[in-house]
Formats: structure tokens, C-alpha cells, sequence
């Protein structure tokens, strides 16, 4: 795999390469290829080279006797961030320094599978950023983002959807879908929208009116 970077006028999401469960090339090579800017986060970098990827940024806090100043020939030229904060994780303070640089939308990468805390942390977190960043998580089953109270797209008929609420999320209508919601309200821990599909090829609308609702595009 090489490097990055085809982008359209800087409009495409950057990319944050995480820790966890690594995805197929194909995914990664795709994302890669529109990427404007690449950030990985601390010992992934290991990682990442071996996959021959050339990345714009190293961050994290650096601990467990880790070397970043080693990657500055390697990958050059690199920037790297030292984020010593323990009270925040390193995807984070990824997020927060994408904010910092007026960058509206991520893509991430390498954040779910292994430690299951670590993935339901990550996942999670996209509620925390709601109003400063675009966060679409990524991995070679799933694709995780938040629902704005208004959404349309287009799928083709079978396709796996789940709706999964972060707390309390009430209203939730949709149209196109087999399990059709009609007012419902979904919670976590007691009822989500898991496992529905689409029901034919076509537009899928889903509104609600209040509390943070994730939509999950799944692959088996």
C-alpha cells in the first residue's frame, strides 16, 4: 500500500488511524486515496509502516517508552504532536486537534475490535463532538455515524441497518425500512433498532425529534 492523497479543492474528511482491529487493505487504500491529511495515533505507527503508508501527523501521549522522534526520518516530513493529557484518550485529543485546524469531518479507522472499552468509547465519543466535527467510524463491517433529526440516502433492498440509541431517543419515524418505526421511542440497555434492513431499493428516511441516535451500516 502507498501513500495518500487525491484530493477535490480540500473538501474530503480527514483520516485518523487508531489502535484497535486493523481493517482490509481495500478499505484503508480507499480512504487513504482521498485523504488530505492522515493522522495516526502513537504506537500505530508501527504498524502502519509495515503497511508502507506515508501519514501527515504522529500524536498521542507517547508513553510506555515510546520513541516518536524515531519516525521523523522514516516518514518524512512528519509532525508530531505530544498530547501528554491522561484525562482524555488519544482519539480524543485527535478530535480536538482537528477542531483546532477548522476541520470540519474524520473519517476513523483501526477503532473498534480488540479491547471491547476501548471500542465502546470510541463509538460512543461521536455524540460528545456532535457540533464541531463530522465523525464516521469505519471498520470492514460496519459503518458508524450519528443521524441528523432529518435523514435520506438511498440503499439498495437487504441492506443490514441498525439504529442504536445513546441514552433516550424518542419520535423516531422512518419509511423504507423492514421494521418500520412509527413514532417509536428506542433507549440502550432496553430497546434499540438493532438488525433491521432496508426493505426495497430505494430512498430510507429516518427522523426524530429528540436524544442522539447512531445509524449503523452492517456487513456480516
Amino acid at each position: 500500500m502507498s501513500s495518500h492523497h487525491i484530493v477535490r479543492d480540500d473538501q474530503e474528511p480527514a483520516l485518523i488511524i487508531a489502535n484497535g482491529a486493523a481493517c482490509q487493505s481495500e478499505l484503508l487504500g480507499q480512504l487513504l486515496e482521498w485523504s488530505p491529511l492522515v493522522v495516526v495515533l502513537d504506537s500505530a505507527i508501527e504498524r502502519v509502516m509495515e503497511l508502507d503508508i506515508k501519514v501527515d501527523i504522529l500524536l498521542g501521549d507517547f508513553d510506555r517508552n515510546f520513541n516518536p522522534e524515531l519516525y521523523k526520518t522514516k516518514q518524512f516530513p512528519i509532525e508530531i504532536i505530544h498530547t501528554p493529557d491522561q484525562d482524555k484518550t488519544d482519539l480524543e485529543k485527535a478530535f480536538d486537534y482537528l477542531i483546532s485546524r477548522n476541520i470540519t469531518a474524520v473519517n476513523v479507522v483501526w477503532a473498534t475490535g480488540k479491547r471491547a472499552d476501548h471500542t465502546i468509547t470510541n463509538i460512543t465519543n461521536i455524540i460528545r463532538y456532535r457540533d464541531t466535527l463530522k465523525i464516521v467510524i469505519l471498520d470492514d463491517h460496519s459503518k458508524i455515524f450519528l443521524l441528523p433529526k432529518k435523514f435520506e440516502k438511498w440503499y439498495p433492498a437487504n441492506t443490514p441497518i441498525s439504529l442504536i440509541p445513546i441514552g433516550h431517543v424518542t419520535g423516531i419515524q422512518s419509511t423504507n425500512l423492514f421494521y418500520p418505526l412509527q413514532g417509536d421511542s428506542l433507549t440502550l440497555g432496553l430497546r434499540t433498532g438493532s438488525s433491521n434492513y432496508v426493505a426495497q431499493d430505494g430512498i430510507v428516511s429516518i427522523e426524530h425529534n429528540e436524544g442522539d441516535l447512531l445509524l449503523m451500516e452492517c456487513v456480516d
